[in-house]
């Protein structure tokens, strides 16, 4: 019997959970987590575990508008920790965007072994550690409204990987732009945020980095215009018809 090889999707599938429940046993990651992960993959799968043309669009925008801002922050949970957090110190490096902890399920245990995670690999200034620093985000009741005063609360573009909606709506009641990765297309997430990349984030993360370092060279106005070309809802509503697509082919095929 032939063995299946590590780069298909469904091994792909098993390591990350193998991540998560790794992260799980060490501090980071929160059961609800698990939870998350659980029907967030459920959506991987309707996508066919790959990174479709929509995603590659919202991509190209996310980098272009990233390169554009004057402060932005990678907002950083439990589950993005366990699962890219090289590739989280690789797209700071390479956008000299800040790293943020902020936690919905917060602890300060749980805060630390996050911390200790990114910094191991690399991250040389992790924001939302100093008590002292800390303000609140208006219009949220979870202690996610506990921001930093130089990170989040002060950027301009926010990056959220698994965001939730409340936060998502707060900050962009708080003007920022909101950068997220959410496999549901129809989430409040998705559908609130500026740019939303409907794709797994251990795919995406690192195309996201790749992309910042092709447009790097580009000028002001042609970042700019990538952005206004960029529609958010219409890529939700494109999204949805791959996803749709995806599904007749593999019904097609049993």
């Amino acid at each position: 019997m032939s063995l299946i090889p590590k780069s298909h999707p469904r091994v792909k599938s098993l390591l990350i959970r193998e991540k998560l429940v790794t992260g799980f046993d060490q501090g980071l990651v929160a059961k609800e987590g698990l939870l998350a992960h659980g029907r967030g993959e459920a959506f991987d799968y309707l996508l066919g575990e790959k990174t479709n043309k929509t995603a590659k669009l919202a991509i190209k925008a996310a980098a272009a508008q990233i390169l554009l801002a004057d402060l932005p922050v990678i907002s950083v949970n439990g589950n993005i920790a366990a699962l890219c957090p090289k590739e989280i110190v690789r797209l700071a490096n390479t956008s000299r965007a800040k790293i943020e902890v902020n936690l919905f399920y917060a602890n300060e245990k749980r805060k630390q072994s996050i911390v200790k995670t990114l910094k191991k690999s690399g991250a040389k200034e992790i924001l939302g550690t100093n008590h002292n620093l800390s303000t609140t985000l208006s219009g949220l009741d979870s202690a996610r409204r506990v921001v930093d005063k130089n990170g989040i609360f002060a950027a301009d573009v926010v990056i959220v990987p698994l965001e939730d909606g409340d936060r998502t709506m707060a900050l962009r009641r708080a003007g920022k732009i909101v950068i997220t990765f959410d496999l549901n297309p129809l989430s409040r997430t998705s559908q609130t945020a500026n740019i939303t990349i409907v794709d797994n984030v251990t795919r995406a993360m690192d195309l996201l980095t790749i992309t910042c370092k092709k447009l790097s060279n580009k000028n002001k106005k042609i970042l700019e215009k990538i952005v206004k070309d960029f529609n958010n809802k219409k890529n939700l509503s494109d999204n949805i018809i791959e996803i749709r697509d995806n599904l007749t082919r593999r019904l097609h095929i049993a």
